[in-house]
Formats: C-alpha cells, structure tokens, sequence
C-alpha cells in the first residue's frame, strides 16, 4: 500500500448511523478503497484510498451518488447552505400543527368544537406529508436504493399510513370522526424537532473543534516595512512576519519573540494552566493567550502548519474514526430497519385477528364501513406506534458522539489520541509500564563521574571522540555528553572539531558505533554505549563500593576495537510529578512497572523512589516487547509509556501507549496517543479519560437498546400511541447527546 493516501471529507444529508452504513457498504465496494469509515454523530468520513486509482474528486462524485452531499472541509463547521430552509421547514410543520394543538387541548377540557373542520385536517397534513416532510421521502428513496432501509424509511411508512387511511375513511366512507390527521403532522413534527435538537447539539456543543477554530483571532497587528504597527487580516499573515503580542489578546500563530517580554497561557495545547514566562527566543503557539506583557514576535508557521492546525486535524481525524464498540451497533442498525417493519406487519396482523378483524372480513367483505372500525383502527395504530417509536439514530449516535465529548476533553488536557480505537483501548488498561529515562526523568542528565582506562589517552580527546560519534544519536544521554564536550570547549576558549565518521550505525538498546580513521589510513571501530556494549569494567575499588555514584548513575562506555578506554557516570533527576502520578494509578487500581535499558542498580533506585510495583534492568528493545507481550498472553491489558526509539517496539505490542512530549518521531509514531504537556500526570489523565468515555458509551447503548426493547412491546401492545411515540424516538437521540456532553465537563 504505498500509494495509500488518507482523506477526511464532510457529509451533510445523513439522518441515522444506516445512512452511514450505507455510504461505507458503497465505498468498501470500490477496489481504490482501503477503508472507509463514516461517523453519523461529527458527519465525516475517513477514507484510506490509493491514489494511484482515484482522487478526492471522484471520492466526492462516488459519496455523492448515494443521496449524500461531501466536502473537503471537515474542520469547516460553519452550518450548512440548508440550515436556514432547515429551520423554515420546521417552523412551517409546527405552524401547520398548531391548529391541531388548540384542538386536542380543546378536546382535554371536553370542546370538541375546537378541532379544525376535517377538510382543513386534510389540506394542512397534506401540506406537511408532501410539502416539508419531502426530504424524508428522498432520503428513504436512497436509502432503498442503495440497499439499506435509514430511519426516514419508517418516518414515511408511519406518516403516509395514517394520512393514507384518514383520507381513505372522510373521502370514501364519509367518516370524519375516524381521522387521524393530527398523528401524522404530529410525528412529522416532533421528528423535524429532534433532528433538528440533535444537529444543534452535535455542532455547537459536542465538537471541541469549534472551541479549538474561537481560539485564533481574525485580526492582527502586523508591522509593516515601515516599521508601523497596522491591522492586519490572520488569513493575509505569512512566514517571517511580525506580529504583536499583548496582555488579553491570543497569539496569532506559532513564532519567536525577537523583542519584549510576557506570559503565556498555553493549556489549550499542554493542558497544563500554569503561564509560560516568555523574552527574546522564546517560542509561542497559536491560540495561546497572553495573560501579562507585550512583546513582539516572528511568524514562523501558520493555519495548519501550527501546532494548533495540527492539533485540530489530528482531532478531527481521531473523531472521525471508529472504536470496535461501535461495530456492534452499525451492525445492529444495518438489520433494524426491515426487522421493525417486520415487527409493524406482524402487530398490524396479530392486533387486526385479536380484535376480530378478519371475523368482520368474511361477513361483510374487505371494503365494508365495519371493518374499518375498531379493530382496523386499534391494529393499525399499534402498528404505526411500533414504526414510529423504533428509532435507530440513538444506537448510531451511543459510540460516536461520547468519542467526540472524550476526545475533545483529552485534547484540552494535553492528550491526543490518535483514533476512537485508541482511546477505547486506554481505558481497558490494568497495567502500566514506564520507560525510565526522559519519561521517568527530566531526560537531562549530568554526567557526575568518569573513568579513564590507563591508555594515556586525555579527557579532552575522548570527550571529543564521543560527541563526534553522539552527535548522531537522540538519546538524552548522548545529547548530555555532547554538550559536556562544547562546554569544556568553551570554558578554554576553544571549537569543538567533530571528528570524521564513517559507517555510522545505531544498535537500538545497546549504542552506536562508527568507523574513525585517526592518522588518515588505518581504520578503526568506535562503540560508544552500554558497558556490555563496549567491554568496559570498573576497577574492583568502585564496584564494591555500595556507596558509590557510579551504582545509581547511568553507566556510557567507550572502546575503540574493542579496548574499553573511558567510562562516564550520568545522573538523571526524577520528574517532579514522577511519583504522584505512580501514586495515583495505583490508587486506582492499576500495577505499575518500569522497565529500562539501564543497568538494574540505577532501575531499581529509580524504582524504590517512586514506589513503582516492579522496576526491569538492562532491558533491550525486544526484552520490553517479548516481557509485555507475555504479560498479555496471561490477561494483562498493557499500556506503554515511552519517549525513544528502543521503546518503538514495545509501544507497538501493548494495547495502549504513549509518548511523551520530548520524544523521538518514531515513538510518537508508534504509540496511540502523544503527550503534549512535559508533566507525567497526563497520564493518568488519558487513562481517567478513557475509562469515563468508555463508560459513557456503555451507558449509552444501555439506553439505547433498552429503549427499544421497552418501547416496541408498549407500543405493539397499545401502550403507546403514534404521538407519544415520537415525542418519545425525539427524546430518545437527544438523551443520548445529552449524556456524551456529561462527559465534556469532565476533570480528571
């Protein structure tokens, strides 16, 4: 799959999760498609294509031919061109309801005289059912079409009935007391409500992304080449621009203040409130607020370049997709439909006998006044109830809709997942093994010891030699010993001279090595890294020392064809929050474990001060893999928290895992979810997060299920009529959206 490409375009016209099954069924179809997911709850889809075969053109004109309008904007959630005729249509059937309205509460007191005259019933439905509730035939037209019956399918089947029969019984019998006009508009009304409620609470309260949008102004104050200060639109606003910071105003895009001072408040994207001091160099993201001082800064990324852009696209895309909890309701979606109408015949039938329908039938004939008495009206009725109370939309809505409240708190407290299914994963989690250095640590070691073998070689030259090979690596201990050199250089006034390499090699878990040519002809090999890696030993004085730093410090060596010459002892200090955050996962139950590429004496000091359940040393990167790996074959539900590239492996064998902000691509790559803050309690805040999203969802398809599996008896046995139905399939998705948006004002 290298030509494989990902998209995320918009979909408007969806009206429950079957619309969005059907536009998966139809992409799935095509050879380019990779995978298609669509979520009924943000109005997305997330498509893996190969662009060698298609386009996001033709993916538009292949999404389109379903009934459905696709964009490239899915971080555009402006509403719709068909908001405004929206809401006319439902001020319009609510209008033509209101007649009835006075009437039945005419009816409640005992004035019958109240009620509109019935050829005013049948002109006012007939508005409604062919006027404003027009899109729900052409969007259950598609549906059938394309081979899966939506929610609008029973919304027609229920309305049209009951207008059909009202018609059937004033017209041809000349009954005008056995209508039932009012129940069709009703419905039409209380379902034009409800998805109208849903869609209202769905783009302006669910969606963290238009929080995230509010976040940047739309003006800014740019200097000129006169060296003016001159209002200035963001979308004009390019690379190297400068731009003015001040107290109560939000940074326009990432930059580096050349001038001033200030402070910063960047939760929207670490989660953590406490304001940045800002001066000269200091960098400053988009969306940040400045909360004292004024200073000037240099544009150096804008819109989706920023860490902001990239924030809301990874937000946008991580909503988009889909947790394995949510294939059980799109599957029961996929068959609810037809078995509801199923269900609807079989009540129409089994109520039409019970009531001596069929008796009727044979003595007076299929087209007889009397059959369309009490036991036609009492079975088609019930009927009708069960169409309209069995509402698929709070299945479709369960999952989606609390993954986007979650991810939309997980955004806002420095985490971002990088889909549903990692989210899902993370809060399934009972175990937690952390990486010692950069994780557990502030990953900014000092070298407190060295040792030199008795070579005759200087300090000076194989600190040189090290940071020439170090230099290449990204480990917080070669970063350390490369700026141990360039400030001794400095100290006697002088440049660091790299020395040469060639045939550099990284050995992930033990060190890299390189081939040097030190008199210009023969050449030799170069370890720099563990004391195994390069045959370095410590006099006998050292290691029987119990006291000494070289026991609780990391441990570098360094041999030149392998002949150890030099030793260095380097200190890391624990991270601040290192053993609250320890403390506070296993308050809430989870084992806690450490395993770390250093040598056991450091990992278990490490360990003991932070009261870690067991701490591993001297782990390569396959040992974490293969030791997590067994701890899953027993039951273990594993989360990994790393921040290098011998952590890559492991992270990709556990359930869950996280990489934490100053770590290398590769682990950010790996893992399921980036920690944005540097404070270690983000965590505990992802795992928190995801155990309430988790139970959120659950909760929600509690509902959902339960609703059905309580309204369709009430309604088959005549427990409910078709207004209360609806008022009830309304109340049933915006319960749904009501809960996930609990989850919103969640704090962990």
């Amino acid at each position: 799959m290298n030509n494989a490409q990902s998209l995320t375009l918009k979909i408007d016209g969806m009206t429950c999760q079957a619309c969005a099954n059907r536009i998966e069924k139809v992409l799935s179809k095509k050879p380019a498609i990779y995978q298609a997911d669509v979520n009924f709850a943000n109005e997305t889809a997330l498509i893996r294509f190969d662009e060698s075969q298609t386009n996001s053109q033709q993916l538009i004109d292949w999404i389109e031919k379903t009934g459905y309008h696709a964009s490239l904007n899915p971080t555009d959630n402006t509403e719709t061109n068909e908001s405004p005729l929206r809401q006319w249509q439902l001020w319009g059937v609510w209008l033509c309801l209101l007649p009835f309205l006075v009437g039945m509460g005419g009816m409640m007191l005992g004035r019958h005289d109240l009620m509109p005259a019935v050829w005013l019933q049948f002109a006012l439905a007939t508005v409604v059912q062919f006027g404003f509730a027009l899109p729900f035939y052409k969007s259950a037209f598609a549906s059938i079409r394309g081979g899966l019956a939506n929610m609008d399918v029973l919304v027609v089947l229920s309305t049209l009935t009951i207008w059909a029969y009202s018609t059937y019984v004033w017209y041809h019998l000349h009954n005008p007391h056995g209508v039932y006009f009012e129940a069709s508009v009703m419905v039409i009304a209380f379902v034009k409500l409800g998805k109208f409620l849903e869609h209202r609470t769905k783009k302006h309260s669910l969606n963290s992304i238009n929080l995230l949008l509010d976040l940047t102004p739309t003006e800014v104050q740019a200097k000129d080449s006169d060296n003016n200060w001159q209002a200035k639109a963001l979308s004009n606003v390019q690379i190297d621009d400068i731009l003015l910071g001040k107290a109560g105003s939000r940074i326009a895009t990432d930059g580096i203040v050349i001038a001033g001072k200030g402070w910063c408040d960047e939760s929207h994207l670490t989660g953590e409130s406490v304001p940045l001091a800002k001066a000269k160099n200091s960098r400053v993201l988009a969306g940040a607020m400045v909360s004292d001082g004024s200073f000037e800064y240099k544009v150096t990324a804008t819109g989706e370049q920023t860490r902001l852009g990239d924030m809301i696209q990874a937000l946008n895309d991580a909503q988009g997709s889909k947790a394995d909890i949510a294939r059980i309701a799109d599957k029961v979606a996929g068959v609810f439909v037809p078995l509801v109408v199923m269900l609807a015949i079989l009540t129409f039938l089994g109520n039409f006998w019970y009531f001596g329908g069929f008796d009727l039938v044979q003595q007076h004939g299929i087209d007889s006044t009397a059959v369309y008495g009490t036991a036609f009206e009492t079975a088609l009725m019930r009927a009708v109830s069960v169409l309209v109370i069995a509402c698929p939309c709070a299945m479709g809505l369960a999952t989606p809709a609390a993954i986007m409240a979650g991810m939309g708190v997980s955004a806002r407290h420095g985490i971002w997942f990088k889909d549903a299914k990692a989210l899902e994963s993370a809060g399934k989690i009972d175990t937690v093994v952390l990486d010692k250095t950069g994780t557990l640590t502030e990953g900014k070691p000092k070298m407190v010891a060295h040792y030199l073998m008795d070579n005759g070689l200087k300090f000076d030259d194989i600190l040189t030699l090290v940071a020439s090979v170090e230099r290449h690596a990204n480990h917080p201990l070669a970063t350390t010993l490369v700026n141990v050199a360039e400030k001794l250089a400095k100290t006697k006034n002088k440049t660091l001279n790299f020395i040469p390499l060639k045939s550099l090699k990284t050995i992930a878990g033990q060190g890299i090595q390189a081939v040097v040519s030190f008199d210009g002809e023969n050449d030799s090999l170069v370890k720099v890294g563990s004391f195994a890696f390069t045959n370095m030993k410590l006099p006998n004085d050292i290691v029987n020392d119990e006291k000494s730093i070289w026991h609780i410090a990391s441990q570098v060596g360094v041999s030149v064809d392998d002949v150890p010459i030099a030793g260095f002892a380097l200190a890391d200090a624990l991270k601040s929050d290192s053993a609250e955050t320890i403390a506070k996962l296993q308050h809430d139950g989870l084992k806690v474990m450490i395993m770390s590429g250093d040598k056991q004496s450091v990992v278990d000091y490490i360990g003991k001060a932070v009261h870690a359940n067991e701490a591993y040393g001297e782990q390569s990167p396959r040992d974490k893999a293969n030791n997590i790996m067994d701890l899953q074959q027993k039951g273990a539900k594993v989360a990994m928290v790393g921040d290098g590239v011998n952590d890559a492996p492991a992270m990709a064998t556990a359930i869950a895992s996280f990489a934490v902000e100053q770590g290398t691509d590769i682990a950010k790559h790996s893992a399921s979810a980036r920690l944005v803050g540097t404070s270690l309690i983000h965590v505990n805040h992802a795992i928190k997060i995801a155990n309430a999203t988790l139970r959120n969802i659950k909760q929600n398809l509690f509902f959902a299920f339960f609703y059905n599996c309580l309204g369709i008896p009430l309604a088959m046995f005549g427990f409910l009529n078709p207004m209360i139905a609806a008022g009830a399939m309304a109340l049933s998705s915006i319960s749904v959206l009501l809960n996930a948006l609990r989850l919103t004002r969640f704090k962990p």
